[in-house]
């Protein structure tokens, strides 16, 4: 069983990731690890608690990664640790999975150089902030999500969108497509 990891800091945007986190364990049948900084808790946009199952230093060092999921959150100072992991991890071609404003690590760690992307960091929020640009504006693409080969990218408000897009990059509906058109038509229909 392949391990998707999920990386987490204070203030991500918890509800972007949870339908694919749900689905990816529940269907897919592959083990969904939180990643952090450190073991101490962090609290989610959304007020809950969650506790990292391993340290970047630990996770980097795993065999049977296929990808890691990066929720938004706000623009934030970026460790080596996480860096180390992100390039690790394109090295061996796994996904990367960005939405909102997590595109802002895979933009620092020099991913978004060789690709398309997308965000919902524009450049006017970033000059507000009065911080250095992660992104390469010029592999900007503005649509709901983008994926380019292994990297996959969205935007903050296309988090059903950015879930089958993993779905599809994993084969988690592999040969099951009647299911997966009934999620998204009971997702969309509500």
């Amino acid at each position: 069983m392949g391990k998707i990891l999920c990386f987490i800091s204070d203030d991500f945007a918890d509800f972007e990731i949870t339908l694919a986190l749900h689905k990816i364990r529940n269907v897919g049948k592959k083990e969904v690890l939180s990643v952090g900084y450190s073991y101490e808790s962090v609290v989610s946009e959304s007020g809950l608690t969650y506790q990292p199952d391993l340290v970047l230093k630990e996770a980097v060092k795993l065999n049977d990664i296929e990808g890691l999921i990066i929720p938004g959150g706000p623009i934030v100072n970026q460790k080596q640790d996480l860096t180390d992991l992100i390039n690790h991890l394109d090295r061996e071609e796994k996904m990367l999975a960005a939405i909102c404003h997590g595109p802002q690590y895979l933009g620092r760690a020099g991913i978004l150089d060789h690709c398309k992307f997308t965000t919902s960091c524009s450049v006017e929020r970033i000059s507000k902030l009065n911080v250095d640009d992660p992104f390469p504006r010029d592999n900007y693409v503005d649509k709901r999500v983008v994926r380019d080969e292994h990297i996959i990218t969205a935007k903050g408000r296309a988090f059903v969108d950015f879930s089958f897009e993993i779905f599809d990059y994993l084969g988690i509906y592999q040969d099951q497509d009647e299911e997966k058109e009934q999620l998204f038509r009971d997702i969309m229909d509500k």
